[in-house]
């Protein structure tokens, strides 16, 4: 059954919330990227106004498919009496030479909405590929992504993530703490900058925000453990200490000593060959910045029916 666009479903799968993000103003910014201040010559040159035509999606390559309701807001953007018909939802299996969404109305609208749809939804059912490999690999570990994102696409990365069934790690540096290398060497040590970070939650009223420490070195594991055993030491809002580029071997002796203090999290060299023996160590979560950073766009193309 056919809909305008506004009338469009919800989405399947919601973004990830962010409070300064719009993915409408995103949407306005691909489009007046792509018309400038004269719009689609092409085909405001060869094609009558009054012009109606069909268009579908057709998949050509096999993936998981993302970015059904993002096209829809693009579609809604152009022109709102455009009308879709999906076949396929966020999330669901789309096949080479599946069609799996029609959308009717002005030619001029869809050809002029058709470039950003695209580049939306190929790298978005990319991502989400490439997620749920990991995600059905990773098992019983759960899969995260980075912030490794496409500048100005970092919500929508990360909602790429969610439809492939993959979680969200931090959204930014706002909504977590995570202690790194760099961090650990200015604050002068990891007892220092976990006291400094305590304190400074405490003293803003952030008592949501959570803290990751990342250990690099079995020693550093152990001294993140004696720090969440003393009970001298401030230590409540660290919920999560991440093993960074560990053995698989060292990351099960380390979930070993952790013994459910905190959650644990596997992050650096991890691919598809080596995530399923990661995910059998005990980790809670393992991280990879390739499900976006390194991400393939799946083959999608818009056809006007003739």
């Amino acid at each position: 059954m056919k809909c305008s666009v506004e009338a469009a479903k919800a989405p399947r799968v919601a973004p990830p919330p962010h409070p300064t993000y719009s993915i409408p103003s995103v949407v306005a910014a691909a489009l007046d990227e792509d018309s400038g201040d004269i719009g689609d010559v092409s085909s405001l040159s060869t094609i009558p106004s009054s012009t109606r035509s069909t268009a579908t999606l057709l998949a050509k390559a096999t993936g998981t498919l993302a970015g059904e309701h993002l096209a829809n807001v693009v579609l809604a953007a152009v022109d709102k009496d455009l009308e879709v018909e999906w076949f396929k939802r966020d999330g669901e299996t789309i096949v080479k030479g599946e069609i799996f969404m029609r959308v009717s109305g002005s030619a001029r609208s869809i050809l002029r909405a058709e470039r950003v749809v695209l580049n939306f939804m190929q790298r978005m059912s990319g991502i989400a590929t490439m997620t749920k490999a990991y995600a059905a690999a990773a098992a019983p570990a759960i899969m995260l992504e980075t912030r490794k994102t496409a500048p100005g696409l970092r919500v929508i990365d990360k909602w790429a993530v969610l439809i492939g069934g993959g979680k969200n790690h931090r959204i930014g540096l706002f909504d977590m703490v995570m202690i790194k290398d760099n961090h650990i060497a200015a604050a002068g040590g990891i007892a220092n900058a976990v006291e400094a970070c305590e304190k400074y939650l405490k003293e803003h009223g952030l008592r949501d925000v959570k803290i990751e420490v990342e250990a690099r070195t079995m020693d550093e594991v152990k001294t993140m453990i004696a720090l969440l055993d003393d009970p001298n030491v401030e230590t409540s809002s660290v919920s999560r200490l991440m093993l960074d580029n560990m053995s698989v071997e060292d990351m099960r002796t380390a979930v070993k000593l952790i013994d459910g203090r905190v959650e644990t999290e596997a992050s650096g060299n991890v691919t598809l060959n080596t995530v399923h023996a990661i995910g059998q160590t005990g980790v809670t979560y393992i991280s990879s910045g390739a499900l976006t950073h390194s991400v393939t766009a799946l083959d999608i193309s818009l056809n006007i029916d003739v």
